[in-house]
């Protein structure tokens, strides 16, 4: 036995000592590659710590480090004598990398685009005063280069260079790198979530992918992300232009151009878009114990003109889509996010045409100008001012978790709903003493995703109390809280603290209607905002699943479970309910007694987000001759609203694209044949046209041959 365990032992020993002499071997044939890897991870694990304060992220370092290895393992199918040329060349790729995102970092709070650094307006602001803010720290890169070349010189002094000349397996060394590097980048994305994947292919918020995903990464991914709109204009430019002209110049396409009750009717007034994140229509209908939801959108809905059939027509853009379809009557781009793939476009929107008027432009939110690219497609699309993140002052100390919930500065992404309007309404006040007429939008922030920060949104009871009997006919009243979940997910009546999703939402939701209507209490008691027009839109629904919202429609609260479909009181939530449930609140208010006269009562038509342009472009007395959508009042029931997906839904059908099924939506309603299909090559010429404005830039390009055709009567 002990010869047996001696034997062990010796094997162990042998094993070790051979591993030893692999690693020593290891180092003594790479010494070049490794200067290479550790000088390149410590690059980016100090801009990471001077920027975001990342440094110590695992998960970021595996990234940084699976692609430096992928990057190096091309350098072993270089000679020998040559790869120090190669890794330094990379080195300087990854200094300058860091040193241009160090100093964006410092006046942005972002991280750089290619695409951005492009635009002769985005590096203006900086070069202005980049030396006066310059610090140690943003150019403390440029050592690494340095370091890596006195490396090389002493490794020339000794036989280094000839003996790997000899002994290394280029072809070999760059196979196994690569597979160690894959391996590691794998492991990246399968430990990734959904919402990471989400960010990385939309880009909008580039702190984020640079936590999650590494510097490296990100600048690849930015790198495609802005090369993607180049490379898809380079194709069927043609093509697109012909279709382009003739969909702009066909026989029908003004049908629905002619002057109604509302022609000019807001021509001279101020107005102020409010993009109500996330809130959905069907809040204003929940009450838990007798309170609303959402009591101010509810008000606001009774006072002014309700679009009871709003729907948001978003891609991966979500908010930036809402912001740039409302604005320019187009749909967002089929692939990519506008904001950030096709930004340099020229395009005609509500600011630059109210801005041709006279009017002054601004656009204001409690997040960095930075997200979405707004600090860039903003200016383009008209607003001449930004009030964002920095023009607000609020203390980063009272963003943490903290028992103090009634003053809370920020919550999630940025400054809190309740503070951001509060800092807003100065700013509006002087906006208004200083200009004759101006056109703004304010973008609300707080009912972001994922609706987590419970503490931070302040309490709102969503309890309900019924009366349980047992067999003896003895009863009692029992109060659960459906929207609660336990540990493993499931309704409960007790004291847990889990919250479902819907529920998280619905708290969330109340907290951001109780700061709109702190607002509007101040409009309405202000001296100012006499002339002004509100316009409110959910910019999109809450991206809750199915599953999460039928907890509000087949909740049992006596078996604390759903109701079975067999129950009598079951409700049928089905994939077109669903769809149908996302539409948002639409809003025109004013305090205005003459307009309220005007602009009340609700308005049932199918409306889209592209229908918002032509519609308040008619009451203001200004025009976009390439408008996808329609003025409603003029179209009415014979709306058609589709969707980036291809789904489309009219007054009669829901039409999912993906399946070739529909649900009728008037019962004893009988389709023409043609209906259907009719309404497909519709959907798919609105889905081209517009996409090919975006990619093509076509009303930069071909917009005024269209408009000659127009005006002469000739269509091609």
């Amino acid at each position: 036995m002990q010869e047996k365990i001696k034997l062990g032992l010796q094997k162990i020993n042998l094993g070790l000592r051979k591993c030893r002499k692999s690693i020593i071997e290891y180092i003594a044939t790479n010494r070049l590659f490794l200067s290479y890897v550790i000088i390149s991870l410590i690059g980016l694990l100090l801009v990471r710590n001077f920027t975001i304060n990342n440094m110590h992220s695992f998960k970021t370092f595996i990234v940084d480090f699976a692609l430096v290895l992928i990057i190096g393992s091309i350098g072993y199918l270089v000679k020998p004598k040559n790869q120090y040329r190669y890794f330094l060349t990379v080195i300087i790729i990854f200094t300058i990398m860091e040193v241009i995102n160090s100093i964006y970092y410092t006046f942005y709070i972002s991280f750089a685009s290619l695409g951005e650094l492009s635009t002769a307006g985005q590096t203006e602001t900086v070069m202005g005063s980049i030396f006066e803010r310059l610090k140690l720290t943003d150019v403390i890169y440029i050592i690494f280069p340095f370091i890596f070349y006195f490396i090389h010189k002493k490794l020339i002094r000794t036989t280094y260079y000839n003996f790997i000349s000899v002994v290394e397996k280029g072809k070999k060394m760059f196979a196994t790198t690569l597979l160690i590097g894959c391996i590691f980048l794998a492991y990246t994305f399968v430990t990734a979530t959904s919402s990471d994947y989400s960010r990385l292919a939309k880009q909008w918020n580039r702190v984020y992918i640079v936590e999650r995903f590494g510097l490296v990464l990100y600048q690849c991914n930015d790198i495609i992300q802005t090369l993607t709109p180049k490379l898809s204009s380079l194709f069927g430019y043609e093509e697109s232009a012909q279709k382009f002209t003739q969909y702009f110049t066909a026989e029908d396409i003004d049908k629905y151009e002619k002057k109604n009750k509302y022609t000019n009717v807001l021509n001279g007034y101020n107005i102020v878009f409010i993009h109500m994140e996330g809130m959905e229509t069907y809040l204003m209908d929940l009450k838990f114990n007798g309170a609303d939801v959402v009591p101010n959108v509810k008000k606001l809905a009774k006072e002014g003109m309700f679009f009871s059939n709003f729907y948001p027509q978003i891609s991966i853009g979500t908010s930036s889509d809402s912001e740039f379809t409302l604005n320019t009557s187009l749909m967002p781009a089929q692939s990519g996010a506008v904001f950030t793939t096709y930004y340099d476009r020229e395009y005609i929107s509500i600011p630059k045409l109210l801005s041709e008027k006279g009017y002054y432009t601004f656009s204001m939110h409690g997040n960095y100008k930075s997200m979405w690219n707004r600090a860039t497609v903003h200016p383009n699309l008209g607003y001449q001012d930004m009030y964002f993140e920095e023009s607000f002052k609020y203390n980063h100390d009272k963003c943490d978790d903290t028992e103090d919930t009634t003053n809370l500065e920020c919550i999630n992404l940025g400054i809190s709903d309740k503070l951001f309007f509060k800092e807003a309404m100065p700013i509006l006040e002087n906006i208004e003493a200083t200009h004759n007429n101006y056109m703004g939008t304010i973008i609300t922030l707080s009912n972001h995703s994922p609706f987590i920060y419970l503490n931070k949104y302040g309490e709102f009871d969503l309890s309900t109390t019924f009366e349980e009997c047992d067999n003896y006919g003895n009863c009692k009243e029992v109060t659960t809280n459906f929207l609660k979940t336990d540990a493993n997910g499931k309704p409960y009546k007790g004291n847990e603290t889990y919250k479902s999703a819907a529920g998280n939402y619905i708290t969330s939701a109340h907290y951001a209607d109780a700061a709109l209507g702190e607002f509007f209490e101040y409009i309405k008691d202000s001296d100012y905002f006499e002339n002004t027009v509100f316009v409110l839109y959910g910019d999109h629904d809450a991206k809750l699943t199915r599953k999460e919202k039928n907890y509000l429609y087949n909740y049992d609260y006596k078996t604390g479970e759903l109701k079975d479909e067999n129950d009598p009181t079951y409700i049928d939530y089905d994939y077109y309910d669903h769809e149908l449930n996302r539409k948002t609140p639409l809003i025109i208010w004013t305090k205005n007694a003459r307009l309220r006269s005007i602009l009340n009562g609700q308005v049932d038509y199918i409306m889209g987000m592209y229908d918002i342009m032509p519609t308040l472009g008619n009451m203001l007395g200004i025009k976009n001759e390439f408008a996808i959508g329609h003025d409603i009042f003029n179209i009415k029931q014979d709306n058609f609203v589709v969707f980036p997906n291809g789904n489309f839904l009219t007054n009669m059908i829901y039409y999912n694209n993906s399946s070739g099924k529909y649900k009728i939506l008037k019962e004893g309603v009988e389709l023409d044949s043609d209906y259907i299909s009719n309404l497909i090559h519709k959907s798919e010429d609105i889905l081209e046209v517009s996409n090919a404005i975006i990619v093509h830039d076509l009303i930069k390009l071909e917009g005024e041959k269209v408009l000659t055709i127009k005006e002469n009567g000739v269509s091609e």
